[in-house]
C-alpha cells in the first residue's frame, strides 16, 4: 500500500448543516498537533475542568483581545490516536444558525497554525492514518447524501466493511490462483502439475461473483440516484392533478384552464425504498402564448433526460390526434406508461380508443386523479417498469469509481479466456491476473496515488 503522510497543518471547519432559525446546535471541528491549544486561546473554561481527553467541558469563546464573549459553547476532546481522524481533535458545539458558528470559525483562523479544511480532508486524514478504509471513508459521503432508508442501509453497511470484505476476498482468490502459477514457472519440476482448466473453472467463478457486483450495484443504483417521471400530454388532461395526488398535497396549481402549467414542477418522494421525482411538465400543444410555448420547450427537454416518461391523456373524450402526435414525439429508448385519467367522468362510448399497435407495447392503466382510483396499479406498474423490485435483496452497492474498478477487473479475467483458448504459456495468465488484482488494490485503497485521493476527497462537503 501506498501511503501519503497528511498534512501537518491544524485544520478546522464547520461539521454541521447551517441556515437561518434552523438548528438549535452547530459543531465547528480542528483537527491536528495545535488544536488543543488553539482550543484553549479562545475558550474561556470556568473553574477546575481538565483538558482531558474524551471529555466535555463548559465554556465561552472570547472575542479576540476582548473579554466579550462571542457564544456560550460545550468543548469535546479527542486526543489522537482515538478519535476520527487519528490525529487531536477539538469539536465546540455551539448555537444553530448562521452568525455563531460562522463567528468561532473567523476566530479560529485568525491564529496563523490553523488553516480552514479542504473539502473532505478530515475523512482523508481518517483514511491516511488507518482509522478508515477507503471504502468506509466513501460510504460516510453516501450516508450523508442518502434521500432514503434503503439508501442509508446499504452505505451503512459500507461503514460496516460489507464492500471492503467482500473485494478483499475476491482478491484473496485470485492472489491464490496467481500464486499457484508462479510457483509451476519458477519450481515446475518440484510440483504437481496444475490443470488449467481447472484454473479457468476457478477464475470464471470469481469473474461470476464480480458479476454479481456489477449487477447489483446497477440496481443499486436506483437506490442512490432515483428515478425522473415526466408527466406529460396536452393541457388539462390532469397532470398536475396526478402529481398532486401522488405527494399528496397540492404541488401544482389545478384549475379548468387549460396551458395553467407554464414551468416544470418537481416533487420527491419515496416509494418502495427509492426516490422518485416528478416532473409536471407544461401541456403540449400549438399556441402563441410565448411563455407558454417556453414551457413546451422545457417539456420537450425534460423527456429526454427522464428516466420514465407518463402520458395522460382524457379517458372520458378518448384518444385524440393531439395524443397520438404527443405519443409520436416521445423519445423511444425511455420506458412509457400510458394513463388514462379522469375515469370518474362519463366517457362516451363512441370515442376514440388508443391504437392496438400502441397497447401491444406500451401499458395503459385507467385512473382518477380525483379519486384515487388507479393509483395504487400505476404506481406498482411504475417501479416493476424501473425493475425497483429487484433491489429488495441487494446489500452491497458499489460507487462509481467502484464500478468502473470491478468492471476492469472482470474485463482482466475474459482476457484470460483467450489466453486459454489460445493455449499460451502460463507467463501469459499472470499478466490479466495481476491487472485484476491491482484494479481491486485501487478499489480498496491498497493501492493509492496523491491524485486518486484528491479525486475522492474533493467531492466531500467541506468539514468531513
Amino acid at each position: 500500500m501506498t501511503l501519503f503522510s497528511p498534512s501537518e497543518d491544524t485544520i478546522a471547519a464547520i461539521a454541521t448543516a447551517i441556515s437561518p432559525g434552523q438548528g438549535s446546535i452547530a459543531v465547528v471541528k480542528i483537527s491536528g498537533s495545535s488544536a488543543i491549544e488553539i482550543s484553549k486561546k479562545i475558550v474561556q473554561i470556568p473553574g477546575n475542568q481538565k483538558w482531558n481527553t474524551h471529555t466535555v467541558l463548559y465554556g465561552h469563546v472570547l472575542a479576540k483581545n476582548s473579554k466579550k464573549y462571542i457564544d456560550e459553547v460545550l468543548v469535546l476532546i479527542m486526543k489522537g490516536p482515538r478519535s476520527f481522524t487519528g490525529e487531536d481533535i477539538v469539536e465546540i458545539h455551539c448555537h444553530g444558525g448562521i452568525i455563531p458558528v460562522q463567528m468561532i470559525l473567523e476566530r479560529i483562523l485568525e491564529d496563523s497554525n490553523v488553516r480552514r479544511a479542504e473539502p473532505g480532508e478530515f475523512s482523508q486524514r481518517a483514511v491516511l492514518n488507518g482509522r478508515l478504509t477507503l471504502t468506509q471513508a466513501e460510504a460516510i459521503s453516501e450516508i450523508i447524501s442518502a434521500r432514503s432508508r434503503k439508501a442509508a442501509e446499504l452505505a451503512m453497511n459500507g461503514i460496516d466493511g460489507d464492500i471492503q470484505n467482500t473485494i478483499k476476498s475476491i482478491r484473496k482468490r485470485l492472489l491464490d490462483q496467481l500464486s499457484e502459477i508462479e510457483a509451476r514457472i519458477d519450481f515446475e519440476e518440484d510440483l504437481p502439475i496444475l490443470i488449467e482448466v481447472d484454473v479457468k473453472n476457478e477464475l470464471s467463478k470469481i469473474k461470476d461473483a464480480l458479476n454479481k457486483l456489477i449487477e447489483d450495484s446497477k440496481r443499486g443504483s436506483l437506490i442512490r440516484s432515483g428515478l425522473k417521471i415526466a408527466l406529460i400530454g396536452q393541457p388539462n388532461v390532469g397532470k398536475s392533478s396526478l402529481m398532486n395526488r401522488l405527494c399528496k398535497r397540492e404541488k401544482a396549481i389545478v384549475t379548468d384552464l387549460p396551458g395553467t402549467t407554464r414551468d416544470l414542477l418537481e416533487s420527491e418522494l419515496v416509494l418502495e425504498g427509492i426516490p422518485v421525482i416528478f416532473v409536471d411538465t407544461a401541456g403540449i400543444r400549438d399556441t402563441e402564448n410565448i411563455i407558454e410555448k417556453i414551457g413546451i420547450s422545457r417539456t420537450q427537454k425534460a423527456l429526454k433526460s427522464a428516466d420514465v416518461i407518463t402520458l395522460i391523456y382524457d379517458y372520458s373524450k378518448g384518444w385524440t390526434p393531439n395524443d397520438q402526435i404527443i405519443i409520436e414525439q416521445i423519445p423511444s429508448n425511455i420506458p412509457l406508461i400510458i394513463v388514462a385519467n379522469k375515469s370518474d367522468l362519463k366517457s362516451n362510448k363512441s370515442n376514440k380508443t388508443i391504437p392496438q399497435y400502441i397497447l401491444e407495447k406500451v401499458q395503459q392503466i385507467i385512473i382518477s386523479a380525483k379519486t384515487g382510483e388507479g393509483e395504487e396499479t400505476y404506481i406498482n406498474n411504475l417501479l416493476k417498469l424501473c425493475g425497483a423490485y429487484q433491489i429488495q435483496g441487494v446489500e452491497i452497492a458499489l460507487n462509481e469509481r467502484q464500478l468502473d474498478l470491478t468492471k476492469s477487473a472482470k474485463n482482466s479475467l475474459e482476457n484470460i479466456e483467450q489466453v486459454f483458448e489460445g493455449k499460451l504459456p502460463w507467463d501469459f495468465w499472470t499478466i490479466d491476473l495481476r491487472d485484476a488484482i491491482n484494479h481491486l488494490d485501487q478499489l480498496t485503497g491498497e493501492e493509492l496515488t496523491e491524485s486518486l485521493l484528491d479525486n475522492i476527497f474533493s467531492k466531500f462537503c467541506i468539514g468531513k
